[in-house]
């Protein structure tokens, strides 16, 4: 395993990130959980990321004692606030209340003193941009939290993030977390050259656009039973990548990563990995074997001709739209 840092700041990551967002306490039992994350730590994975809301925020107790017994010092946890969490009108948002009470919940879930990136999981327009910030710093002074970081925020966004941390004495964002994949590459165009300016470094999700660009999904034919496609939590985001272009476009990715030596879901997370500016590429798993798999995308180098032929493949099938500055179909 290969370790980039977060953005210009001193923490390394693993470039390849274990993430729990339709798996854990929705997707697979417990016990496949555990083994999950224990192949990913078998595999020199440090870099665990969850949020609050996920499952309900049982995603967050899965994952805390899956890693219970491990050395803190040898990890980095992330987790997210924005989305609601109860019934409550201060349950949800960027406001101080909700991030203080949000963060002392998931430490209590992680079963940990502190995380190591704490990150709002949208923009909050409800909430003045200094409130959110200075919560989050206060969260840093208190040593709750190392680093904060965002979701899906616009280059416009994160650049007034980086103006008012720096006049009001604030720690300044590290790192977004964005969709990014061979498919969807809407930060390219914006996000990446504002985050370069900024120090700020990509966590993405989806490099592999929901297990579409694995190559299981056959253009005309069933979906695969037991898939992200078929399952309650997954099947509305992936279908707008379940056309019949898009799924033929990616047949033709096969003989490239056969050139490579690669399979299509390492071709995926090598892909996105190629970019400078990603500090790590979040990879989910329902089985310990996916995980030993996919862990084969760290350290591969991607000739530029090789780029350009994958290029080539995809054409119009690639969304590059710069308007759409967080996804069609956000993550709850």
């Amino acid at each position: 395993m290969e370790f980039r840092h977060l953005g210009r700041s001193g923490l390394k990551v693993s470039e390849i990130s274990y993430g729990n967002w339709i798996t854990h306490a929705s997707q697979i039992e417990e016990d496949a959980a555990h083994a999950c994350v224990n192949a990913a730590l078998d595999c020199g994975i440090t870099t665990f990321d969850t949020a609050d809301v996920y499952a309900g925020t049982k995603a967050e107790e899965v994952l805390g004692r899956a890693l219970k017994g491990q050395r803190r010092e040898g990890l980095e946890i992330f987790t997210k606030v924005y989305w609601p969490t109860g019934p409550g009108a201060n349950d949800r948002g960027l406001s101080r209340k909700h991030i203080m009470e949000s963060c002392n919940a998931s430490l209590r879930r992680l079963q940990t003193d502190y995380v190591d990136l704490y990150q709002a999981h949208r923009m909050d327009i409800e909430t003045p941009l200094e409130e959110t910030l200075r919560a989050f710093d206060d969260l840093v002074r208190q040593g709750k939290v190392l680093y904060v970081g965002v979701s899906e925020w616009s280059a416009e966004q994160l650049r007034e993030a980086a103006r008012i941390a720096d006049e009001m004495g604030f720690d300044r964002l590290v790192s977004n977390q964005p969709q990014y994949s061979m498919l969807y590459r809407v930060i390219e165009e914006r996000v990446v050259p504002a985050s370069r300016d900024l120090g700020i470094g990509q966590i993405v999700w989806s490099p592999m656009a929901q297990g579409v660009l694995s190559g299981k999904y056959l253009p005309g034919q069933p979906l695969p039973e037991g898939s992200r496609a078929t399952s309650e939590a997954g099947s509305g985001f992936i279908q707008r990548m379940l056309k019949d272009d898009v799924l033929e476009a990616v047949q033709q990715l096969r003989p490239i990563a056969a050139d490579l030596g690669l399979t299509m879901p390492q071709l995926a997370l090598a892909w996105v990995l190629q970019n400078d500016n990603v500090s790590s590429a979040i990879m989910g798993a329902t089985r310990p074997e996916q995980v030993y798999d996919n862990v084969k995308a760290s350290g591969v180098r991607i000739e530029a001709d090789v780029m350009a032929r994958i290029d080539a493949v995809l054409g119009d099938v690639v969304i590059r739209d710069p308007e759409l500055t967080v996804a069609p179909n956000p993550r709850p």
